[in-house]
């Protein structure tokens, strides 16, 4: 199949609210999780280290330490399982994928370099 018609049939599928996140940024993702016949919202609070792809196979993978042990986990973006996705802290990063948070322990672990807004006159 052509790109022209894969993106024809895919565009409906797409979520325009889920763009505005990039690598570096703590995250709250706000996750569907289906439990028998009941469902209930599940919140990660995360650190983004790659996004990558583009279109409906765009994916973010997403990294905290639990217990002592880095985990992650990588998502699709426009995912019908994610209900939301909230930019909790916002970073400048240097790089496009940041694997070299997993070499982190303790607290150099969550630390990226945050954006501040400077105040007038001040630097």
């Amino acid at each position: 199949m052509s790109q022209a018609i894969l993106e024809e049939i895919t565009k409906d599928q797409l979520t325009d609210d889920r763009a505005d996140f990039k690598v570096g940024d703590g995250v709250r993702v706000r996750l569907k999780v289906k439990e028998g016949e009941k469902t209930r919202i599940q919140i990660l609070a995360v650190n983004v280290v790659p996004r990558r792809g583009g279109g409906i196979q765009e994916a973010f993978t997403v990294r905290r330490i639990a217990s002592g042990v880095g985990v992650e986990k990588v998502f699709p973006v426009h995912s019908p399982s994610i209900e939301k996705v909230e930019i909790d802290r916002e970073s400048v990063t240097m790089r496009a994928r940041m694997f070299y948070m997993r070499d982190r322990i303790g607290k150099a672990a969550n630390l990226v370099k945050e954006k501040r807004l400077v105040e007038a006159g001040r630097k």
